[in-house]
Order: structure tokens, then sequence, then C-alpha cells
């Protein structure tokens, strides 16, 4: 939990919000459609794209023991995903 909270707090140094939730072992960082970030404390690892030859998905993964660098590349997987999945218009001013 605390190598996921680390992650999360470098995400929001670099303006991307995230949310953190812990079970079962394992931590897991909510970023964005498509990106949840899984650390065993050790290692995170996440899909960074789909081998179309192979046909399955490809994963990434990075050092917990370096939190920024981790945010970095999550941040460059982050930004290839919003782009094909754009936040959902407000069709509201405010609650319902």
């Amino acid at each position: 939990m605390r190598a996921a909270e680390r992650l999360r707090s470098a995400l929001a140094r670099q303006g991307i919000e995230s949310d953190v939730h812990d079970g079962y072992g394992l931590a897991l960082v909510s970023v964005w459609t498509g990106l949840i970030v899984w650390s065993n404390g050790d290692r995170y690892w996440w899909c960074a794209g789909w081998h179309p030859q192979e046909r399955r998905p490809m994963y990434a993964s990075a050092r917990c023991g370096d939190p920024e660098q981790a945010a970095l590349r999550v941040a460059r997987r982050y930004a290839r995903l919003r782009a094909l999945h754009p936040p959902a218009p407000r069709l509201s001013a405010g609650p319902v």
C-alpha cells in the first residue's frame, strides 16, 4: 500500500489524479480507463498496450524504489489512453 501511495503522489505532482485500493496482497492505483497499476511492494506493473500478432496484452513494469520514474512511464501511457478515451462531457452544471 505504501508503494502505491508513493506512486499516487508522484502522479499527482504531474497533475494526474488517481485512486489507491488494496486487498489480497496487492495494491491498485486506478489512473484512467484501461490503466490500472498493480503493486506488490517490490514492483509496479500495468498494461502497456496490445500485441496484435500474439493477440495478448503487453505489460510494463518498474521498481517501486523509484516511483518518480514509474510515474513518468505511467504518465506516457495515460496520455495515449486519454487521447483514445477523452473525458465525457458534463451533462449538467450541478448535481441532480
